[in-house]
């Protein structure tokens, strides 16, 4: 009953005229923000965080968190439109693009949209329930928990890719290797960068998803020489009852793990997408379907990001610890206002903690009600004939790089990952393993150097933590099993071979 009377509490706050009022201006925004190539939630926040100065607190905080989760909706329909993705949309890319390429889109934003409603509104409800405890979860971990925490990430990228397990691995470590580009921060010795000025501070993640996804796109649909009719006629807005009947279940397990991994530091959306897919991928009924197209890849990956997206100010507002450089910007913003976020946030500003929190359960009506109408306008762009929309693709994606540094060279790198991207689509390897290699690379490498400063170089230490050394045997146990089921296969196939030759012998 003490939650429901702090919701209520909180409610009496964020519903009024004035933060009704930013909280709609950020989750326009956020949307519009998550909609262009290369400007993320990051850069709007921090190009914003000046006007917090003149706006109330409360209203200028439910704005920044209205920018950061209507930026994680964004996000997905340029993934699922034009397989642009930001870093929290990359799996969307999988079965959102596919279904837009069958014909429908419609039903892949309406199904996104859905599903961030309920992921976001299942993180709310954790956030309330357990945000004044369930933060201290996150002082379990240490370095040595988050490194294999990372692992399992990789583990996962087995169910992401739709090749092999061989080739999804080897993927995710080219990806480790592009993070380690650029000046090592302990020694300052510069890694790869063959003496090349431009990659002194590495590779940017812009470039990256850009030229594998969006340019690599673009690339494969001029050679393939046909015009692209992703629907025709009629729009195909709501999902059949069977069709809704997939949705939820998927939704409901992408909440629940985007709520779980968007508490603990090192998690957050980008291992949530992953993680719901890969569970997907595994328990599902149409499990075969999922990387073809399957509504389910599309559910959960999008209810995963959004719950993640939420409980991700658990650490921040429970014990003052930032998960990712959005929420490092979201704390920057409460010192501004003179609030340090911590254990005595929810005693000392119990409006601006509860009004925040409902705020998002607001802004999720909103995003549901403005982007769910606004699918037919999205599915406008298909109308344009594609050797005009293309051209115009590419000028967003250079505009879109070129804003995040200001560094006409950042173009030059996203045309070579197109051209490297194009080269992955030919020769059938999935690019989203690079990507979660890239983004978790450099986050493993930090915290096994903790580990073993830590530890002095004691490698048992992984196994002396009951989190990591649980994580670990997880992954030993699926590599098992991976082995087992290959040799299983293995075992069967010469004897499917031999048969048409014995058929052959007793005819004669």
């Amino acid at each position: 009953m003490d939650v429901l009377h702090n919701l209520a509490f909180g409610f009496e706050h964020a519903l009024t005229l004035h933060n009704l009022m930013y909280c709609a201006i950020g989750c326009v925004v956020g949307t519009i923000v998550g909609l262009l190539p290369g400007l993320g939630p990051l850069a709007t926040i921090s190009l914003l965080l000046p006007l917090t100065y003149s706006i109330p607190t409360t209203g200028a905080l439910i704005m920044l968190a209205g920018i950061y989760y209507g930026a994680q909706y964004g996000d997905s329909v340029s993934a699922i439109t034009m397989k642009m993705p930001h870093a929290s949309s990359i799996v969307a890319c999988i079965d959102g693009y596919q279904m837009t390429l069958n014909g429908k889109c419609g039903v892949a934003l309406f199904t996104a949209g859905v599903s961030s409603f309920i992921g976001g509104t299942v993180a709310i409800v954790v956030l309330a329930w357990l945000a004044p405890s369930l933060g201290e979860v996150a002082f379990l971990f240490g370095p040595a928990d988050y490194c294999a925490l990372m692992l399992v990430g990789f583990v996962c990228v087995s169910f992401v890719t739709t090749g092999s397990l061989l080739n999804g691995l080897s993927m995710c470590l080219m990806g480790v290797l592009l993070g380690q580009i650029g000046t090592d921060v302990n020694s300052g010795v510069q890694r790869y960068t063959f003496d090349l000025p431009m990659l002194a501070d590495g590779v940017g993640l812009v470039s990256v998803a850009l030229g594998c996804f969006g340019i690599a796109e673009i690339t494969k649909n001029l050679d393939a020489h046909e015009q692209r009719s992703p629907f025709a006629g009629k729009i195909k807005l709501i999902p059949t009852w069977a069709e809704f009947k997939r949705i939820i279940p998927s939704a409901l397990r992408g909440s629940a793990v985007g709520s779980l991994l968007g508490i603990m530091p090192g998690g957050g959306p980008v291992i949530a997408q992953f993680a719901a897919y890969a569970i997907d991928k595994k328990v599902s009924k149409y499990k075969h379907e999922i990387g073809h197209g399957a509504i389910e890849g599309v559910a959960g990956q999008a209810a995963a990001d959004e719950a993640a997206a939420r409980t991700s100010f658990i650490p921040l507002m429970s014990i003052g610890i930032p998960e990712n450089a959005v929420m490092a910007l979201m704390m920057g913003a409460f010192i501004i206002k003179g609030i340090q976020p911590g254990p005595n946030m929810i005693a000392g500003h119990p409006d601006l903690f509860w009004g925040l929190v409902a705020s998002m359960w607001v802004g999720n009506v909103f995003l549901l009600v403005l982007n769910v109408p606004l699918v037919r306008y999205w599915l406008t762009l298909f109308k344009i004939p594609y050797n005009v929309l293309f051209p115009a693709i590419l000028f967003f994606c250079c505009i879109g790089t070129y804003s995040v540094n200001n560094n006409l060279e950042d173009i030059y790198t996203t045309a070579a990952f197109g051209a490297a991207g194009y080269l992955f689509m030919r020769l059938g390897l999935d690019a989203a393993p690079l990507m979660l290699g890239f983004i978790l690379g450099p986050m493993l490498e930090e915290n096994f150097r903790r580990t073993m400063l830590l530890s002095r170089g004691n490698f048992s230490v992984f196994f002396q933590h009951p989190i990591s050394a649980t994580l670990l045997s997880l992954i030993g146990a699926f590599i098992l099993w991976q082995v087992l089921v290959f040799w299983v296969k293995s075992r069967r196939r010469p004897v499917v071979a031999q048969m048409p030759d014995a058929a052959v012998v007793s005819g004669g």
